[in-house]
């Protein structure tokens, strides 16, 4: 039985969960086609991206980062220095694969700003999906604490996502992020909750 509401208290009694599996940071555009040929295997990714915060009024950043995650792996591609590569943008073009993630709108709307001419397909949004399936909290912390029973922390969120170098706990945290949206879509699946969703 899934939760479909929780209070803080409830989520900070929860065990600390994250990403286990390999975090790979694309930095370079020659990492490119391999990556692109790992992603293209699967028809289920998590999706998030991350910017870097704006403390001044009048102030905006582009997007920095793009994470899309698989069971086992996290990619992290700094957008912010080798731009939004071919390959990767005809996967959140293709309606096959579908894109998992919370708010996706704010997210793609970001990714148009760094890709003239992008084409968003089949993300998933599950803050705007589980709301019409009854969830009273929605955002990555509370679902990841409803569905997968784990607390997530949200403490590298307003980080310097341009940074030189992204430390070992922006990169946990930017893979955690990425990979939890297709854990909880996954279990929410397997256990029917989105098939009022699917059978419309």
């Amino acid at each position: 039985m899934i939760l479909k509401k929780i209070s803080k208290e409830e989520i900070n009694e929860l065990p600390l969960g994250q990403f286990q599996g390999d975090i790979v940071l694309v930095n370079s555009k020659d990492q490119i086609k391999e990556v692109a040929l790992e992603l293209d295997r699967h028809s289920l990714l998590g999706f998030d991206t991350e910017t870097r915060p704006s403390f001044r009024k009048g102030t905006q950043y582009y997007v920095s980062l793009l994470q899309l995650a698989t069971e086992d792996v996290a990619f992290l591609i700094r957008l912010n220095e080798i731009g939004m590569p071919g390959p990767i943008q005809e996967i959140l073009e293709d309606p096959e694969v579908i894109k998992i993630g919370a708010a996706v709108l704010d997210d793609l709307r970001g990714l148009r700003k760094v890709s003239i001419g992008f084409e968003p397909q089949s993300f998933f949004d599950l803050n705007d999906e589980l709301k019409k399936v009854g969830f009273q909290n929605i955002g990555v912390r509370n679902l990841a604490a409803m569905v997968l029973q784990m607390r997530i922390s949200k403490s590298e969120q307003v980080s310097n996502w341009e940074a030189v170098e992204l430390t070992d706990r922006q990169q946990l945290y930017a893979a955690t992020d990425a990979w939890v949206c297709l854990e909880i879509y996954k279990k929410l699946q397997y256990q029917g909750y989105l098939d009022e969703l699917f059978n419309r």
